[in-house]
């Protein structure tokens, strides 16, 4: 697949906004395996294979347990994932899918039973970030390098 654009050259000082946006994000004390969590079910469900290859490594190297990761997709299934995480993730699918959900009030229950405020607006940024990120990697036709 080649790449589409190059979008970081043709509008530097957006794709700059953008990664500093992403950066204050990840500095406002959002937890960093929840925040890895987050990137990666976003990514999955928006067909992202080059952030699901980045986010991946970036778990692994951060010391992520690789059997969780594998369980990202399937987390309703499976007993590995915290209440915290669950809600986490729960809210991810809710704003990564907004056209369908709607961001529904029990989602937000959920999240709102598990997090403070100030989580809840960290954890929201987050996902809207990453899903922005997605969505440049997608349309310009990034792929994740090939070993």
């Amino acid at each position: 697949m080649q790449q589409r654009m190059d979008i970081a050259t043709l509008l530097p000082n957006a794709f700059r906004a953008m990664a500093a946006f992403d950066q204050a994000v990840k500095e406002s004390g959002i937890d960093p395996h929840l925040l890895h969590l987050v990137k990666l079910r976003a990514s999955q469900i928006n067909g992202c294979g080059y952030c699901v290859d980045m986010h991946v490594k970036e778990s692994l190297a951060d010391g992520m347990n690789p059997q969780m990761l594998h369980l990202v997709s399937v987390w309703r299934e499976s007993r590995y994932f915290s209440a915290k995480q669950r809600a986490a993730l729960e809210w991810t699918e809710s704003l990564t899918l907004i056209a369908q959900t709607g961001a529904p009030d029990d989602a937000f229950a959920v999240v709102s039973a598990e997090f403070t405020e100030t989580q809840i607006a960290q954890l929201t940024l987050l996902i809207c970030a990453i899903n922005s990120w997605n969505r440049i990697a997608i349309s310009s036709r990034q792929s994740h390098p090939i070993p």
